[in-house]
Formats: C-alpha cells, sequence, structure tokens
C-alpha cells in the first residue's frame, strides 16, 4: 500500500463511507422493491438460485451500509463480499444467460464502477475503522 493511503484525512475516509453506504441504501431499495413486486423471484429469465441471490441482497446491502457508517470494519469486509459475488453474478448473467455485452448494459457499467471504487477503497478505509 502506498503511504498516502494510510495518512488518507478523515474527511476523505468520511466521504468514501458516505458514498458507498449510499450507493448499497440504493442497491437495497431496489431489491427490496423487486421483492415488494415480484417475490424472492422477480427475474424469470434467471435461474433460481440467482433470484435468491439477488433477493438476499435485500438484507445484506443495507446491512453493510450500516455497519460502514457506523465506522465498523465489517461493514468494508461485508461490501467487498457483497460487491465480489455481485459482479460475478450480474457478469454471469449479462454473458452467460443473456448473451448480452457490458457495452449493451449500462445498469452493469454502473456496478462495474462501483465495485472497483469500493474494492479499490476498502484497504486504505478499512484501516481508519474500528473492530
Amino acid at each position: 500500500m502506498t503511504r498516502w493511503m494510510s495518512r488518507a484525512p478523515r474527511w476523505v475516509v468520511a466521504l468514501a463511507l458516505a458514498i458507498a453506504a449510499g450507493l448499497l441504501f440504493v442497491g437495497a431499495v431496489s431489491h427490496i422493491t423487486d421483492l415488494l413486486r415480484h417475490g424472492l423471484h422477480p427475474y424469470d429469465w434467471a435461474p433460481s438460485w440467482l433470484n435468491l441471490y439477488w433477493s438476499s441482497l435485500a438484507l445484506f446491502d443495507p446491512l453493510a451500509a450500516a455497519l460502514l457508517l457506523g465506522g465498523r470494519r465489517r461493514g468494508t469486509d461485508l461490501a467487498c463480499a457483497i460487491m465480489a459475488t455481485d459482479i460475478a453474478a450480474n457478469w454471469y448473467a449479462t454473458y452467460g444467460i443473456q448473451h448480452s455485452s457490458l457495452l449493451a448494459q449500462p445498469g452493469l457499467q454502473r456496478l462495474t464502477a462501483f465495485a472497483g471504487l469500493v474494492l479499490a477503497t476498502a484497504p486504505f478505509i478499512r484501516r481508519h475503522l474500528a473492530e
């Protein structure tokens, strides 16, 4: 890790936490809306396991956001786990099931950018947080 990461000002860490938590809450609202409108299987084109995974994010997204806002390291760990698995699931859905591409899927583009932000900033944010 570079030296500037360990010396990041608290306001930079707070801003990164607020952005990540806010975007996790946006994801949670999306997943909760899907659950309320369509139940546990909101996407008929996707296999059951994928639908259940995405539905589970209605619980895990706000949990990660709350942990981040509470200044807990577990929040960054959970956010990284969510983003790594969510990006893998969405890329699989796009390429393996829908036979589409990144350029044709603006939602996947945004998710990929957010995953990059979370995964790239987690190491230096985590060291500023409490156990």
